[in-house]
C-alpha cells in the first residue's frame, strides 16, 4: 500500500530557482490587475476564473506547449465558440454544459491549440450566461492581454524564450 501512494505524492516537477518562481508570482500578479483593471476601466467582466489557471501557465512554465500563444488565443476562441452555440441551441440545460467542455477539449486537441483552462470557458457561458459576442470580447482581449504581458515578463532575468521559436524549416 505504502509503495503504491508513493506515486500519488511524489513530486515530478524539478526544484527550481527561488528568483525565478518570485518572478513568476510576480508576473501572475500584474497579470491579473491588469486584467482586472481593464475590467474595472471598461466594465466589461474580463476577471474569468480561467484567466488565473492561464497565469501559472504563461508566467510559471512558459515552455510548455500548453502556454504558447497559439493555443492560448486559438483554445479560448474555439471553447467561447463552442460554449456559445451550446448555450444558444439549449439554454438552461445543466448536463449541456458538460458536453461543452468535452466538445472543446477535443477539438482544442484536433486542431493543436490545447490551452486547458479554457477547457472552463463552456461552463462560465453556461454559469453566466456571457455568451456570444460578450463571451469572445473577453476571452480575445484577456487572452491577448495575458499573452502580451508575458512576452514582456519573460524578457526580464532570469530571461525565457517565450514564445517557443517554431524549428527552422530544412
Amino acid at each position: 500500500m505504502r509503495r503504491h501512494l508513493r506515486h500519488f505524492i511524489h513530486r515530478h516537477e524539478p526544484k527550481g530557482d527561488t528568483h525565478a518562481h518570485l518572478k513568476s508570482g510576480l508576473g501572475a500578479v500584474i497579470g491579473m490587475l491588469s486584467v482586472g483593471g481593464l475590467t474595472a476601466a471598461t466594465g466589461i467582466p474580463l476577471l474569468i476564473a480561467p484567466f488565473g489557471a492561464t497565469a501559472v501557465l504563461l508566467f510559471g512554465q512558459p515552455k510548455s506547449p500548453l502556454a504558447q500563444p497559439a493555443n492560448v488565443i486559438g483554445g479560448y476562441i474555439l471553447a467561447a465558440l463552442v460554449g456559445t452555440f451550446a448555450l444558444f441551441l439549449l439554454p438552461g440545460v445543466w448536463w449541456v454544459a458538460a458536453v461543452a467542455v468535452g466538445v472543446s477539449i477535443a477539438a482544442m486537441l484536433l486542431l493543436r491549440v490545447t490551452h486547458p483552462p479554457a477547457g472552463a470557458v463552456p461552463l462560465v457561458a453556461f454559469g453566466s450566461h456571457l455568451g456570444g459576442l460578450t463571451l469572445f470580447l473577453i476571452v480575445l482581449c484577456g487572452s491577448i492581454l495575458l499573452v502580451l504581458l508575458a512576452v514582456l515578463h519573460h524578457l526580464l532575468p532570469p530571461r525565457h524564450p517565450y514564445p517557443l521559436r517554431a524549428p527552422e524549416a530544412p
